[in-house]
């Protein structure tokens, strides 16, 4: 039986990562319910962050030097108004940070110290705790989510489908320890994160395998440039999972990558080991298909305390047999960010009356084909404000119930993580993710544990078939070039379906 939450009116907030937790803690003083399935300020991709948040407020950098760096990583298809106001607000977030309780990293001068990461022409990544940012961030904002009593925290709780009536939302169906449970509310902001559990080596927490995206697609929300997917160039290379990261910070200090010889193999390319991310990362990739490991070393950068700049990533090599002091540190590719996600507007509202996404699981256009490093963690944190400032000026209209969608078993995307790792990683082409869509398609329409995994995998798959070209970080073998047209995708799941029953004969439906 499921039991009834009315929630009178409040929101409801899913996913307890940065875009979450922002904008619950601004919309106080007004009632807001924030749910989490683990408990909150744990297994967020934010709280895994090391590197920092990009933000332009350094004596030799401006908003438009920024914004010149953002649009060359996103290879043409940034949305350039809405990268202008979210960068332009970057100094008022960091402020807002801090006046949450945050506590950056400063010098002696009690400056706050600014460090360098890959295509950022300015020392313009604001740290705390050193590597540890993102742990820092989520601390501080989940104490101060606890000492708001305007925000009920509801944990162990996963939300599986939304409620929807004429193209509006009428509630939410979640599962918590004692069953399924009806929260009653007409409006719904998903923050839950990335899709990095999608694959067999990633960076974010399992969970993270794009559950908003399901959420949102089975109500019929529109997607946009699903294809692109961020793999970090640097992970540890371990059994790890997730695999755990190795900031980029450490390269932007003067870390190398070498392989098995010590030859340092990027040396030749622009911009080397500093090169964007999609640069990178294949270059890596290509170095290993080739049949070499892959090494970062730091063991020769000038004039920087690794343990002390670095003390996460010093423990975690560690606790792996490593040290970074001595040893180069084995690292490969691994799924790290979604560039694309639920089509939303500059307040968060998406295509579906009273449902907003914030964070990673929305697609604002501020990255486009490729996330310059650190511009996430200040997307998260300016749009949560923008997305509670849009919610608290939207009054909640009651609905009468609707008819309740069928319950369905817990989420897992075991099934989907080999599929998905080997048509769509860092370097694709059509055959391969023909086979993907065909492997997809009967998991995504089953009533299988896989099923929510598999239809987000079989929307990235077809929308990584639809562009035939490379751009950023989607990487064509077959289409090895850009188009002359750089032209943004949106897709809707009836559409991705009817797409692998049409336009892929060997698909038995």
């Amino acid at each position: 039986m499921t039991a009834l939450y009315d929630t009178d009116g409040a929101p409801v907030i899913i996913g307890g990562g940065l875009a979450g937790l922002m904008t619950a803690l601004a919309l106080a003083p007004q009632p807001v319910l924030l749910l989490t399935g683990a408990p909150l300020g744990l297994e967020s991709s934010s709280v895994l962050a090391q590197g920092g948040i990009a933000a332009s407020i350094g004596a030799d950098d401006d908003v438009s030097l920024h914004l010149a760096d953002t649009l060359a990583a996103g290879d043409g298809l940034c949305d350039e108004a809405i990268a202008a106001s979210i960068l332009a607000a970057a100094p008022a977030a960091i402020e807002q940070l801090a006046r949450l309780g945050v506590v950056f990293d400063r010098d002696a001068n009690d400056k706050i110290v600014l460090g360098l990461e890959a295509a950022h022409s300015r020392r313009r990544i604001v740290h705390a705790g050193g590597d540890a940012t993102g742990r820092d961030v989520i601390r501080a904002l989940v104490r101060k989510v606890r000492e708001t009593p305007s925000i009920t925290v509801i944990e162990a709780t996963t939300a599986q489908r939304l409620v929807v009536e004429d193209n509006a939302v009428a509630g939410l169906l979640g599962h918590a320890d004692r069953g399924p449970v009806l929260f009653a509310t007409d409006r719904i902001v998903i923050a839950t994160g990335g899709i990095g559990g999608l694959f067999v080596h990633g960076t974010n927490p399992a969970r993270s395998w794009g559950q908003g995206l399901a959420l949102a697609a089975r109500a019929g929300a529109t997607m946009t440039d699903l294809e692109f997917i961020q793999f970090h160039p640097t992970a540890l290379d371990s059994k790890s999972s997730p695999l755990k990261l190795i900031s980029e910070a450490v390269r932007g200090e003067g870390a190398i990558l070498v392989d098995g010889n010590g030859d340092r193999f990027m040396a030749d390319t622009s911009g080397a080991e500093l090169a964007p991310r999609d640069i990178v990362a294949r270059a890596v990739w290509r170095h290993m298909a080739a049949g070499h490991r892959v090494f970062l070393d730091a063991r020769d950068m000038k004039g920087i305390d690794f343990t002390r700049r670095f003390p996460a990533i010093t423990a975690l090599c560690r606790d792996a047999g490593i040290d970074p002091l001595t040893q180069p540190i084995p690292v490969r590719p691994a799924a790290h960010y979604h560039m694309g996600g639920i089509l939303v507007d500059r307040t968060g509202r998406t295509s579906i009356d009273g449902l907003w996404a914030s964070g990673e699981a929305a697609c604002t256009g501020l990255h486009g084909a490729n996330r310059l490093a650190s511009n996430s963690l200040l997307e998260a944190a300016v749009c949560g404000g923008w997305v509670a400032q849009d919610i608290a000026g939207a009054a909640s209209t009651r609905r009468r119930q609707t008819m309740l969608p069928a319950g369905v078993t817990d989420s897992d995307p075991g099934l989907v993580r080999p599929i998905l790792s080997r048509a769509a990683g860092v370097l694709r082409d059509g055959e391969g993710l023909r086979a993907a869509a065909r492997a997809l398609y009967p998991l995504a329409t089953s009533q299988q544990a896989a099923s929510d995994p598999a239809i987000v995998g079989l929307m990235i798959v077809i929308a990584a078939l639809r562009r035939q070209e490379s751009r950023g970080a989607h990487a064509r073998i077959d289409f090895p070039k850009h188009t002359s047209l750089a032209k943004r995708s949106t897709l809707r799941l009836d559409d991705a379906l009817q797409t692998a029953r049409d336009d892929i004969p060997e698909l038995v439906v």
